[in-house]
């Protein structure tokens, strides 16, 4: 299966309620970076955490965000960025406009 998403591309990490075990941090949920790369395709943890993935894979990237535009007061220096991991169910394209 293809990836969704390219390395260098625009994306919003989608910013919704999610109850139970999920593996995206609520402080990163709206918020936009780029694509660093694409990483291999793994087990859903958010289901199989309750038991009920079926052998579910889904795509993992790690994605590259500006601290400042997760932390306006940041006092670090402006080019300090935030990687993390987040899998493709949570990340939606990001308009040209965005924070």
């Amino acid at each position: 299966m293809t990836a969704a998403f390219a390395p260098g591309q625009r994306v919003r990490i989608a910013d919704r309620d999610a109850p139970g075990h999920v593996r995206t941090p609520v402080y990163v949920r709206g918020g936009v970076g780029v694509i660093e790369r694409v990483l291999p395709r793994f087990l859903d943890p958010e289901r199989e955490a309750y038991g009920v993935n079926a052998g579910t894979e889904v795509q993992l990237y790690r994605v590259r965000i500006p601290q400042v535009a997760l932390w306006p007061d940041y006092r670090g220096a402006p080019e300090d960025v935030l990687e993390l991991e987040i899998y493709e169910h949570w990340l939606e394209h990001a308009e040209e406009d965005a924070r």
